[in-house]
C-alpha cells in the first residue's frame, strides 16, 4: 500500500512539474507501481495475505468467546477476572 500511495504521490508531482520530481525521468516516477506489483504477487503467492487475514479472524473470535465468557461470569483463559 505504501509503494501504491509512494507511486501516485510521485505521479501527481511530475504531472504538475512540482519540485525537483518535475526533472525526473518516467521510469523513476512509475518505478513504485512496479515494486507494488511486486509485492502483491509474492504476497498472494507465499501465502502472506491469507495467512494474515486467517490471524485477523482467529483474533477477532478468540475476543468474542472472552468477551462472552466474561459476560457469563465465567473467568477467561488469558488471566483476566471478569467484570462486573
Amino acid at each position: 500500500m505504501w509503494f501504491l500511495a509512494l507511486g501516485l504521490l510521485g505521479l501527481a508531482l511530475k504531472y504538475f512539474e512540482v519540485g525537483m520530481v518535475a526533472g525526473w525521468s518516467w521510469w523513476i516516477v512509475l518505478s513504485p507501481f512496479a515494486m507494488a506489483l511486486a509485492w502483491w504477487a509474492w504476497a498472494d503467492s507465499s501465502g502472506y495475505t491469507k495467512r494474515k487475514v486467517m490471524e485477523r479472524e482467529d483474533k477477532r473470535r478468540q475476543d468474542r468467546i472472552d468477551r462472552q465468557k466474561t459476560n457469563m461470569g465465567i473467568k477467561t483463559g488469558n488471566g483476566q477476572r471478569p467484570r462486573r
